[in-house]
């Protein structure tokens, strides 16, 4: 196997504390409770509770100096060509930011200004029109994004519209949906970097149709490919642009917010934007030791590499936060699921883990009793909020009060004589709190994600920012369709071949 500084360095850590309990951790290091936790704006974070002491970190630390994680940070900011199987840079941050020194950098960030702009001028038009309900017509990360923060958000904006998603081609919910809404009061936002993505595509041909010649006035596009969408049918002045340079699950605050603007007004749009770009310039500008997403970053790395653990749970104490671990199973999954380096040659230790949750405090009694007593450990980040935005003071202290015992729990364990009632314990989780949900915090949590994401991509030599690994599946179904279409056509495998005659036989 080849070297690699992340199993070399600390897999003689991993040894010797793989059978060390967080619990004696904490004991023999007790400044831990305070000098592992890290403040960046709105956010606080402790990493008090994981599988790690002081050695360990120093070894981890040591990992990030020789990847330069520093470099590669500014290199992502001022716009180098990161995403090297595209040969392209990957320029999100330059959509809130003003960090990126090059020119290549500064040109997108004066891009991404006047395509704010823009949008702020559609966004005003509809505030003034009669339209009451916004339709999102994405899928992937033209859904999860504005779908998260709208749902999180919506009631601290200005916004006064409904704003529904609609992603999956199953035509269930576009035929619910539809029951629903008003044609004359409605506006369809069709959001799609490429303008070829089938999903959309076909539930926008339909919500089109559904609006009339007279109601294409309310119909808009968000796209990489205007011309594309001007020749579907959307007036041209309503097509917002997004650049190639953005992709998909990084494009929330590209023009792909345009559904967040709208829930939000243009204002908290604007404050997600600067919340983000608060997280970029504490990355930036941050030593590793004090860097907030340096250190996730390296302990999810420590959690894969160095202790094994296949899977990571994401558990918000917030019921506006439901969509966060969806969310971020697009940002790490298609990120961090790759098999092949930059340089072509296989993967030889294990990348990014399964992402998966759900909210507290109802999560507790469904899958909780896997984390504490099965025979799979599984690291968790616990997201809480400081302050509620409703005055019912005991229902968020026992919201807090749950939080905080999951993760003692979870770390400390107790005995018992008898095995059904021992709780085990040793449980590794990080614990994020935010002042209050809003959308400076959220732009900052999201960021921080996404950095996170980024730097361990960097340690292990592979591309966040292609998926490759979604095509091949489009391609089958696309070559499917006729198949599926018209019992005439068939496929040349034969379990799909059986599966399309029993479909033909049952219709």
């Amino acid at each position: 196997m080849r070297a690699h500084p992340v199993l070399d360095q600390l897999g003689p850590h991993a040894a010797r504390l793989i059978h060390t309990p967080i619990a004696q951790v904490l004991a023999a290091e007790p400044e831990r409770s305070t000098g592992f936790s890290l403040r960046a704006g709105p956010l606080y974070a402790t990493f008090a509770r994981q599988k790690y002491d002081c050695a360990a970190l120093d070894a981890l630390f040591a990992v990030a100096e020789q990847a330069d994680l520093k470099q590669a940070l500014q290199r992502l900011v001022d716009g180098e060509m990161v995403n090297v199987s595209e040969r392209r840079p990957a320029l999100h941050t330059a959509l809130r930011s003003d960090l990126g020194q090059s020119a290549t950098a500064q040109a997108a960030q004066r891009s991404a200004n006047v395509q704010l702009t823009q949008m702020a001028t559609l966004v005003h038009e509809l505030e003034a029109s009669a339209v009451t309900d916004i339709v999102n017509v994405g899928i992937g990360g033209s859904d999860l994004g504005p779908r998260l923060a709208v749902d999180a958000l919506h009631a601290a904006g200005s916004g006064r519209f409904r704003v529904h998603f609609l992603a999956n081609v199953d035509g269930h919910a576009l035929d619910h949906l539809l029951r629903t809404l008003d044609p004359q009061r409605t506006a369809v936002l069709l959001v799609s970097k490429s303008f070829r993505t089938q999903e959309t595509l076909l539930n926008g041909a339909v919500l089109r149709d559904w609006l009339g010649a007279q109601g294409l006035a309310r119909l808009y596009a968000v796209s990489s490919r205007p011309d594309a969408a001007v020749a579907f049918g959307v007036p041209e002045r309503q097509v917002l642009a997004m650049a190639e340079t953005v992709g998909g699950r990084y494009s929330l605050w590209s023009t792909v917010g345009f559904a967040i603007a709208l829930a939000l007004g243009m204002d908290g749009f604007r404050a997600l934007l600067a919340g983000a770009a608060l997280m970029d310039a504490h990355v930036l500008g941050q030593p590793l030791r004090q860097n907030l997403a340096v250190w996730h970053a390296l302990t999810a790395i420590w959690n894969r590499n160095a202790l094994g653990y296949g899977s990571h749970a994401v558990l918000p104490y917030d019921e506006r936060l439901g969509f966060l671990p969806d969310y971020l199973q697009q940002l790490v999954m298609e990120s961090l699921g790759k098999s092949v380096r930059i340089d072509g040659s296989a993967v030889e230790h294990a990348t990014g883990p399964v992402i998966w949750g759900g909210v507290g405090s109802s999560t507790q009694h469904s899958f909780f009793q896997s984390l504490h007593q099965g025979t799979d450990t599984v690291p968790a980040d616990f997201i809480g909020v400081v302050r509620p935005a409703h005055a019912l003071a005991a229902h968020h202290n026992a919201l807090l009060a749950n939080l905080l015992a999951q993760t003692q729990a979870l770390a400390s364990g107790e005995d018992n004589d008898d095995g059904h009632r021992r709780y085990p314990g040793d449980r590794p989780s990080t614990l994020f709190l935010l002042d209050q949900l809003n959308p400076e915090s959220l732009g900052a949590l999201l960021a921080l994600y996404e950095h996170s994401t980024y730097l361990q991509s960097v340690v292990w030599g592979i591309n966040a920012f292609d998926q490759w690994g979604v095509e091949l599946g489009k391609r089958l179904a696309d070559q499917l369709l006729p198949a599926v279409s018209d019992d005439a056509g068939t496929a040349s495998d034969p379990v799909t071949r059986a599966a399309l005659q029993e479909i033909h036989a049952r219709r």
